[in-house]
């Protein structure tokens, strides 16, 4: 499938969760924060909110420093 993610059109496997998303780009267990189609996912609803074909997605991943 198609998606946009982070403003560039990306092709992922069908059927993919957010969780998924997250454990494809090796950022599980980070501190990351999603946003499909202008709405924020919660945390909660990673395993069971699935990406679908032309959704657009925003990955933001925190990170510390000083």
């Amino acid at each position: 499938m198609r998606i946009r993610l982070n403003g560039k059109d990306v092709s992922l496997p069908d059927g993919l969760t957010v969780r998924d998303l997250v454990r494809h780009y090796d950022l599980d267990g980070e501190p990351v924060a999603i946003e499909r189609n202008g709405q924020i996912v919660d945390r909660e609803a990673f395993d069971t909110e699935v990406i679908q074909e032309g959704d657009v997605v925003e990955m933001v991943r925190f990170v510390g420093g000083g």
